[in-house]
């Protein structure tokens, strides 16, 4: 299939069972997108001409209203004909042009039972440029890729920290929580349209999501606004399975004594009965009590049905999504037995 660009003249090619977001990869395009699991919405695309299909089913990362206005998910879509698409070029303000490069693992840190802290080196000679919030990907052998949102700040990544789930039998993740140190990785980014918005004006308050290791892009998004001495009104809700899993209690609460401005609370879906704290699921927990949502400037990272659930409760509101901003983290296995996905995993 012959697939156009309308806003560039440009062209690639593409199979009926490849995803456009695939195809344009596989042609050194590298259009907007982040999760690639049809969650978050970043890889949106107008249909002006064609006809595509969704092999999985219409994506989650798609109202209604959007599939009536004839707008696409890139990361799911195939073509069934020649295609005339419109795509909204997005890159951060202070994102570089994604690139590879070849770094070493300098150190690893056991943040909890099954996450590690991963701190890559990268060149000396290389100046890499990412906006708060980005990803980079580990690229493994067989044109296969591995997620990771950076947790480090741009102004303070050296090394380029990352946080790790492990997959049992996985690929990438079992021998990292064995002994990887000092091997030589190939890294491709920054990628990803999730990244802060900066002002330059009077900046609404912030809400802050974050699911699991969804932590990560947010601690990064943090350290950033605090370092940088950016005053802002901030509520951070951080929701895990159960108080052992909240790593990186001790960095937050570090954030919060710096930031007057930043609140926080944790949210356990399986707290224990000495817990006395909030429980249940974090985007309810987030939402509780604001009234006014449309005012709110809100960075989610999480699992799908976390990005899901809260894209819902907007739509049951009826508030706009303009300022709500997701990262889905789609957790799949990886290992070596597994067919090539197009949905990137992070972990």
């Amino acid at each position: 299939m012959h697939i156009r660009l309308a806003n560039s003249g440009s062209s690639f090619g593409a199979s009926a069972d490849q995803p456009l977001l695939d195809a344009a990869r596989d042609a050194a395009f590298n259009l907007p997108h982040s999760c690639q699991s049809g969650n978050c919405g970043a890889c949106k695309a107008r249909l002006v001409r064609g006809e595509i299909h969704y092999p999985r089913g219409t994506p989650l990362g798609l109202s209604a209203a959007e599939v009536a206005e004839g707008l696409i998910l890139l990361c799911q879509a195939c073509a069934r004909s020649d295609l005339v698409l419109e795509t909204f070029e997005i890159r951060a303000a202070d994102s570089g042009a994604p690139r590879r490069l070849p770094c070493r693992i300098e150190r690893r840190a056991r943040l909890s039972a099954d996450v590690m802290g991963l701190y890559l080196r990268l060149p000396i000679a290389e100046d890499f440029r990412f906006a708060p919030g980005q990803y980079i990907d580990i690229l493994l052998p067989g044109d296969r890729r591995r997620s990771f949102s950076i947790a480090s700040p741009p102004h303070d990544s050296r090394p380029l920290e990352l946080h790790v789930r492990h997959v049992p039998g996985g690929e990438f993740t079992d021998p990292l929580f064995h002994d990887l140190l000092g091997s030589l990785l190939l890294i491709e980014g920054p990628l990803g349209t999730f990244a802060y918005r900066p002002h330059a004006g009077r900046a609404p308050p912030m809400l802050l999501i974050g699911g699991g290791t969804g932590i990560a892009p947010l601690l990064c998004i943090l350290r950033h606004v605090i370092d940088q001495g950016i005053e802002r009104d901030m509520r951070l809700y951080w929701g895990v399975r159960a108080e052992t899993d909240l790593y990186a209690q001790t960095t937050i609460d570090a954030l919060s004594r710096r930031a007057a401005g930043l609140k926080y609370a944790p949210v356990l879906s399986e707290a224990s009965a000495g817990w006395r704290g909030l429980t249940g699921w974090v985007h309810e927990a987030a939402l509780e009590g604001i009234d006014d949502l449309a005012s709110y400037e809100v960075y989610a990272a999480g699992p799908p049905a976390m990005i899901e659930a809260l894209q819902g409760a907007y739509a049951v509101r009826g508030v706009s999504m303009e300022r709500l901003y997701c990262d889905s983290f789609d957790y799949a296995e990886d290992t070596l037995v597994r067919q090539r996905m197009s949905a990137a995993t992070k972990s």
